[in-house]
């Protein structure tokens, strides 16, 4: 059982925030305010970065992020992947640092690719209303935002669930295998 909040509902502070990521705030205020159920496509890079995974490896992340560390920025659910809102930036650094984990190499073919959408890229953001896991839509909040300055996640933290969800998952290493023939002593029991 995850300790993430049970917030699924954007708050009138959340709304402003998501807005104020879009070129006109006040339209998407508009929109939201006569159609609260209405998804809208905003761009990242300004406001806010998304790293998408798969769903269920999403879902993971999450649980990571709010059993055994700092919590996490809003996340939704939309067309099958877990949408993580981070920083400004950690789509640019994210990648970066995920290839000196050797992430998608040989050794970790079974670890899911993380899209990541920075500058100059657009996701489409649940209805503020959409925290109902039997929305029609398909697209909802598990962890919706609440105030006008959330705290978002940065590459580092991002790249620590991964790493950690991934372990936990699929039980493979993504550092190479100890040496067999390697000696090894031990040391506990020194005078």
């Amino acid at each position: 059982m995850s300790s993430a909040p049970n917030v699924t509902t954007v708050t009138s502070e959340g709304v402003a925030w998501l807005a104020s990521a879009g070129t006109y705030p006040h339209s998407t205020l508009a929109l939201w305010e006569k159609y609260r159920d209405t998804p809208v496509v905003l761009p990242c890079g300004a406001v806010f970065d998304v790293v998408s995974a798969p769903a269920i490896f999403g879902r993971r992340m999450l649980d990571r992020l709010w059993d055994e560390g700092p919590g996490s920025g809003p996340v939704a659910v939309v067309r099958g992947r877990t949408l993580l809102f981070a920083a400004p930036g950690t789509a640019q650094r994210l990648p970066s640092l995920l290839a000196w984990e050797e992430w998608g190499s040989h050794r970790a073919e079974a670890v899911p690719p993380l899209l990541c959408h920075g500058t100059g890229d657009a996701v489409t953001v649940p209805a503020p209303d959409a925290g109902d896991p039997t929305a029609p839509a398909g697209s909802r909040w598990l962890v919706a935002p609440d105030t006008r300055h959330p705290w978002l996640p940065g590459p580092e933290v991002v790249l620590w669930a991964a790493v950690r969800a991934a372990r936990a998952a699929v039980r493979i290493s993504i550092f190479p295998p100890a040496d067999q023939d390697a000696k090894v002593y031990d040391v506990s029991r020194r005078r």
